[in-house]
């Protein structure tokens, strides 16, 4: 039986987790996204290889233990173990978009947030019978009631966004759905429905147009020029982490640390605050 545990991560700057920026000229370099909601993603096997190496440098031979015993350069057989520590794919949980002469709010949808539920078991209300329960989740185009938007008639509120509008047509307390460890401002949460999740996300990525200057003078070196898309900074996701043994401590006796993940970190990406949860010490 597996014990189960999970990790909220918040970006503290763009991050680029997909195609590689290396040797391609001229093309987008997309993220990875989800097939459903077609929102950014970070691989389980991203997040396992920022983690291992983490641990070798700070536990040189606790690596192989964690995370499994790589395969034997010499090329001898049956070298691999099966890691003691397993990660899934980081989804979004909400995901910060400007609003034009309004505050940035955080949207969503129930789709991602039935993830995040059904990762960490929150939030939960109480039955009948004083027992808990998963909460329902939140109606599409539910906003707290203290979120600022323009007021239409006596009873309509709706907010703009760059490319368009939507209708507020529900209000309820969000503040359930903040991760543990993220400082959301809970006035600013809002809950679009499934179908509106993917326009938003490409509305709010961080793009970006980069060029490869020549070594000598400052005139670009060749074709090499690319476009990079990435997460915005201040956007929450989850992945789970099933552990064969408690006792895993990759912060040490902490819950949280700043982990760098993508492969564009040496000019400004993928710096995050990860924070862990469930039973993995």
């Amino acid at each position: 039986m597996y014990k189960k545990a999970y990790g909220t991560i918040e970006t503290l700057a763009p991050l680029h987790v997909g195609a590689s920026a290396g040797e391609e000229t001229g093309n987008l370099n997309l993220i990875f996204r989800d097939q459903f909601t077609q929102t950014g993603i970070i691989p389980g096997s991203s997040i396992r290889g920022r983690f291992r190496a983490d641990m070798r440098s700070h536990e040189p031979g606790m690596e192989n233990t964690w995370y499994g015993h790589q395969a034997s350069l010499s090329g001898a057989e049956n070298t691999t173990t099966e890691a003691l520590v397993k990660f899934e794919y980081a989804s979004l949980v909400w995901l910060p978009v400007f609003c034009p002469g309004q505050p940035i709010v955080w949207v969503t949808c129930p789709w991602l947030l039935k993830r995040y539920q059904q990762i960490t078991g929150q939030p939960t209300v109480k039955d009948e019978e004083n027992q808990s329960k998963p909460a329902p989740l939140p109606k599409p185009y539910t906003a707290p009631k203290a979120l600022q938007g323009r007021q239409v008639d006596t009873n309509r509120k709706v907010l703009f966004f760059n490319l368009g509008f939507i209708e507020i047509k529900h209000e309820d307390n969000l503040s359930g759905w903040i991760p543990t460890g993220s400082n959301l401002n809970p006035d600013n949460l809002v809950v679009v429905d499934n179908n509106d999740i993917a326009m938003l996300h490409d509305m709010a990525l961080y793009r970006q147009s980069r060029v490869k200057l020549a070594d000598n003078e400052k005139k670009v070196d060749g074709g090499a020029f690319f476009n990079v898309e990435a997460l915005p900074e201040g956007s929450i996701l989850i992945f789970p982490i099933a552990l064969k043994e408690t006792g895993w401590k990759p912060f040490g006796n902490d819950a949280a640390d700043e982990l760098y993940f993508g492969g564009l970190e040496s000019i400004g990406f993928g710096r995050c605050q990860v924070t862990l949860g469930g039973a993995y010490q």
